[in-house]
């Protein structure tokens, strides 16, 4: 069918569903005359009668009823996806994909999703939890978070934390068993878990730091997992030391459940940046959701009591 003849569909199958052309004219906002010239022409373009028309009633024929059961759920699904897609003015529609680590969640999504979805309902968050090194670009995202020294030159960052710190801990009772290491070099003695970097499968050699010497420490131990969490809960129960985000053994070292050992030697890391391409390339609903990380994190940048 000729695509210009879909205004009048529209008007057939609304008339069909009433059962009224004044009804059909009523809820399409037009005159009841101009429904009744949209159907008679559908009518002649087609070479069928559709309705049987009476002074008291309005029915469908055989080829009306047909052409319902055909055209109606397809013409509904496609006025839904219209009205879906539409915006209000001043509202923005679309959707938002990113790629985060999972460290990033309780710091940068959990604080910043609810009210973004509270201010954009029409917006649509798809959030992505990995560790491994992303191409947003090649993967189809519009944005990701890390680190800042995992993020390519030409990319746009929006800083969305302060700085922080990596750490060694360990619990007092594997302490206690195997002493505490006083230099980066007494790690290798340790029981340490360790984690695989997710691009290369190389087993992560711990980073270390103080004034301007730096050291990769190639760490070694009988476990091996890619679960920060599940590296501080082993360290936790004494399978060895770990090498964590502070922010998530704040508690832990605060209640003396961990204890930091190696501390003049723990690097800081810039935080963690929103990226994406370019400023030209972002999306309206892209350029939303970095307007309220910025806003609300610039407030709930710093880490929680007792981070660095």
């Amino acid at each position: 069918m000729n695509t210009a003849l879909l205004p009048q569909l529209q008007m057939f199958l609304t008339v069909a569903r009433l059962r009224s052309f004044s009804g059909a004219a009523r809820e399409l906002g037009v005159s009841t005359p101009a429904v009744s010239q949209a159907v008679r022409h559908l009518e002649k373009q087609l070479r069928v009668v559709l309705l049987t028309r009476t002074t008291r009633s309005v029915s469908l024929t055989d080829s009306g009823r047909r052409l319902v059961e055909g055209a109606g759920p397809a013409m509904g699904q496609a006025l839904t996806a219209l009205t879906e897609v539409s915006a209000q003015p001043g509202e923005t529609v679309g959707r938002v994909r990113l790629s985060v680590p999972q460290a990033a969640v309780p710091y940068v999504i959990d604080p910043v999703l609810p009210t973004f979805r509270a201010r954009h309902p029409r917006v649509e968050v798809e959030v992505n939890v990995e560790n491994r090194f992303v191409d947003i670009v090649a993967e189809g995202y519009d944005a990701g978070v890390r680190l800042s020294e995992a993020i390519e030159r030409d990319m746009v960052q929006v800083r969305l934390t302060a700085a922080f710190r990596f750490v060694v801990v360990g619990s007092s009772g594997y302490l206690e068993r195997h002493g505490t290491p006083q230099r980066p070099e007494d790690l290798l003695r340790h029981e340490c878990i360790t984690f695989r970097l997710p691009n290369t499968g190389a087993l992560y050699a711990w980073e270390l730091e103080r004034g301007r010497r730096n050291w990769r420490v190639p760490v070694r131990g009988g476990v091996v997992t890619n679960d920060s969490q599940l590296s501080v809960s082993l360290a936790e129960q004494g399978l060895g030391l770990a090498y964590a985000f502070e922010p998530k053994v704040v508690e832990h070292l605060r209640s003396g459940r961990l204890q930091q050992v190696l501390e003049p030697y723990a690097p800081t890391v810039p935080g963690f940046f929103l990226y994406f391409p370019s400023r030209a390339q972002r999306s309206p609903a892209l350029r939303l959701f970095v307007d309220v990380a910025r806003e609300l994190t610039t407030h709930t940048a710093r880490l929680p009591p007792g981070g660095s």
